[in-house]
């Protein structure tokens, strides 16, 4: 969860289910493979979850699990603040 796709795909969440693909094109520079495996992680740390129906085409679906709606929700303040934090001009890095 803590890797900047972890973060992202779980932000991307937030407004409901998802397919793969609207994920894919959602999140800026993740490539198929890290999406693939950052969802793998998610689902197994019971962040989220994947509803795959047997219909042709193949239709997955993925979404928050209540876990995975409560960790976001203590994240987003956090990203709103390192986002107003970075656009003021301050520098992320650190000193030293």
């Amino acid at each position: 969860m803590t890797s900047k796709w972890g973060i992202l795909v779980l932000v991307a969440l937030t407004e409901g289910p998802r397919r793969w693909s609207d994920l894919r094109h959602g999140i800026d520079g993740i490539s198929e493979k890290m999406l693939a495996q950052t969802l793998r992680t998610l689902e197994s740390d019971g962040l989220l979850f994947r509803d795959a129906r047997p219909v042709v085409p193949p239709y997955v679906e993925y979404g928050l699990t209540s876990d995975g709606r409560e960790v976001t929700a203590l994240l987003l303040p956090l990203l709103d603040w390192v986002e107003g934090y970075t656009t003021q001009g301050r520098s992320t890095t650190f000193p030293g």
